[in-house]
């Protein structure tokens, strides 16, 4: 095993742990609350998935995309997927850093914000392709 390989390794546990751990996260009746209140307006449409619903189903493709990492045969369709996934979700924390008056220490400044996604996603890459 090279020294990238090893990094690459360390890496993918680190983010299943990551994904995994915020996936269970919108689980928290606490924490999902707050996650609901970040679905900007335009997500609040009739016949688009209610909030709770969204909260849910980002929670799964959290946990989910946490373990895929893990798995060989799947882990570079599943980093593709999750750099797709940052990208989905990143409206919510532009709402949530629009409005630090409502959401306090979840709205965190957008350009930092915009800045750890963008390195979220090239790790992601790094240890699905690495």
């Amino acid at each position: 095993m090279t020294a990238v390989d090893l990094i690459a390794a360390v890496l993918r546990v680190v983010l299943a742990v990551l994904f995994v751990g915020m996936g269970v996260a919108h689980f928290v009746p606490s924490v999902a609350r707050g996650m609901r209140a970040m679905i900007p307006p335009m997500f609040r449409r009739p016949g688009w998935p209610s909030p709770h619903v969204l909260v849910v189903l980002t929670g799964l493709c959290e946990i989910l995309g946490g373990i895929g990492l893990l798995v060989p045969g799947l882990r570079l369709v599943v980093g593709v997927l999750l750099v797709l996934f940052l990208i989905a979700v990143f409206p919510a924390n532009a709402y949530a850093a629009a409005n630090p008056e409502r959401f306090g220490r979840a709205a965190i400044p957008l350009v930092p914000r915009l800045v750890g996604q963008v390195v979220l996603g090239a790790l992601v890459l790094l240890a699905a392709f690495g």
